[in-house]
């Protein structure tokens, strides 16, 4: 047998020791069976029998254990051991310890921004507040507006997001507000920039920075969410505006076959990459896969999907090196579909709790729910009994409304000027309820605003 000094080098590590000791083994036994009574001289390359190792000392080791077990097959006596020659090396690599220590060890890429990610992730999981989503696109406030009548122009737009942030006492039940990229540049009629106006109430401003889902070809109306190209680049600018976190939403559906493994692959790998590249521009990432509730499936077939989903994202986030601590989750509650019988909170809370603890890792700060087309008092209750669930919750367990925040301020405003302190208080009142359910305290509200109790669900729902 021929020893080639390739046979000794693993410049990228791939196989274990394990498997060496295995391939050296079989290609003996082989030998010991076939070439028993004569005495035969083999030329064995990488390619053909053994699989690259660390270092010629370590295969010495293995064959050794591996001669002791061809000896069990066959007394060494009457066996014809093949000559084992090694040629000589110059200039062998061998690995140390630095060596040892590459990316393909690393739990997670460190960036300069390590600690600041952790710190505002930690932040916007307090206890008692939560995040509201006004990062709807021009298209999907538009349809808000048109609820009540008002013309979707950029005027509009920023008045009602003006009575949203500066709406007396809601921003203390808030930690964070994601904003479209309109806004995270608008101004208070006084001139004041909404940054700033969050940032001196302790709410750090959010971005949206996907640019929307496409049809995933190939599958039966599943899709995948667009805008990695000059990522990197737009969360150093949205960092530079002041935002501190983003949201990415992914989108999936439960039908017959759905979702299928390629859209769930494609949705995790794509949160994943975005998460990745947000943490190194300081922007820490809201991984979103969102299951929509539209069908007629049970409970039992949502919490069965969610686990998959989850499960499939935070293998994708580890692959990517993705600081968890720097993370945040913004997953669907589980629950029955549009079309199926509702259920109690209670119910709802034990499949969520349930489906979270065996896919989302501990070093995750925080979960922050999405309303998923809920109306805005069952998004509470579900929330608080979510909360009240008893045994362990390694996670803060908090909120990430959009529609579930807004609704009930929408139909008080009616995008008129007299009526933005009645609208200001009806947001103040969910916002605060909200904030109750986050400690599980909520106890429900008698005498509901208008829109509080009507569902929001929209088949297909885009944002």
């Amino acid at each position: 047998m021929v020893w080639a000094p390739s046979m000794c080098l693993d410049p990228e590590r791939k196989n274990t020791y394990h498997s060496v000791q295995r391939a050296i083994l079989r290609t003996f036994m082989v030998w010991a069976h076939i070439h028993r009574d004569t005495h035969t001289q083999f030329h064995i390359t990488e390619t053909e029998i053994l699989r690259p190792i660390h270092s010629p000392f370590s295969c010495c080791r293995l064959l050794n254990a591996t001669l002791f077990s061809i000896s069990l097959y066959k007394p060494l006596t009457s066996l014809s051991l093949p000559t084992l020659h090694f040629l000589p090396t110059t200039n062998l690599p061998f690995l140390d310890s630095t060596t040892l220590s590459s990316s393909s060890a690393m739990s997670h890429f460190k960036t300069k921004y390590h600690d600041e990610l952790i710190a505002n992730a930690a932040y916007i999981g307090t206890p008692g507040k939560g995040i509201l989503a006004a990062d709807e696109s021009t298209g999907t406030i538009g349809k808000r507006l048109d609820s009540i009548n008002v013309e979707n122009v950029e005027s509009n737009r920023r008045a009602l997001r003006e009575l949203l942030f500066t709406a007396p006492g809601a921003l203390q039940y808030l930690s964070g507000v994601i904003f479209f990229e309109e806004t995270l540049y608008q101004s208070t009629a006084s001139g004041k920039r909404f940054v700033d106006v969050l940032k001196e109430a302790g709410v750090l401003p959010g971005i949206k920075v996907d640019k929307g889902t496409v049809d995933l070809a190939g599958t039966n109306g599943e899709t995948t969410t667009q805008g990695l190209d000059g990522l990197g680049q737009r969360c150093a600018k949205y960092y530079e505006a002041g935002a501190r976190f983003a949201k990415w939403r992914a989108v999936l559906k439960i039908g017959p076959t759905e979702p299928s493994e390629l859209a769930i692959h494609e949705n995790a790998y794509g949160l994943a990459r975005y998460a990745a590249i947000c943490q190194e521009n300081g922007l820490v990432p809201i991984v979103e896969p969102e299951i929509l509730v539209d069908g007629a499936h049970d409970i039992h077939k949502c919490a069965a999907v969610t686990e998959r989903v989850l499960a499939a994202c935070y293998k994708a986030l580890s692959d990517h090196h993705v600081l968890l601590e720097g993370t945040l989750l913004k997953p669907n509650m589980v629950t029955p579909g549009s079309k199926s019988a509702k259920v109690s909170p209670e119910a709802v809370a034990e499949h969520t709790v349930k489906a979270l603890l065996r896919t989302v890792p501990a070093a995750v700060p925080a979960i922050v729910f999405l309303s998923g087309g809920q109306s805005e008092e069952e998004a509470s209750l579900n929330l608080n009994a979510i909360n009240q669930v008893k045994g362990k919750k390694p996670w803060s367990l908090s909120f990430s409304f959009g529609r579930a925040l807004q609704q009930s301020t929408l139909k008080a405003w009616g995008g008129k000027d007299e009526n933005v302190k009645k609208a200001q208080a009806a947001f103040l009142v969910r916002a605060k309820a909200n904030s109750e359910a986050t400690l599980g305290t909520y106890k429900g509200n008698s005498e509901l605003a208008e829109g509080a109790k009507e569902s929001l669900h929209s088949d297909n729902y885009k944002y």
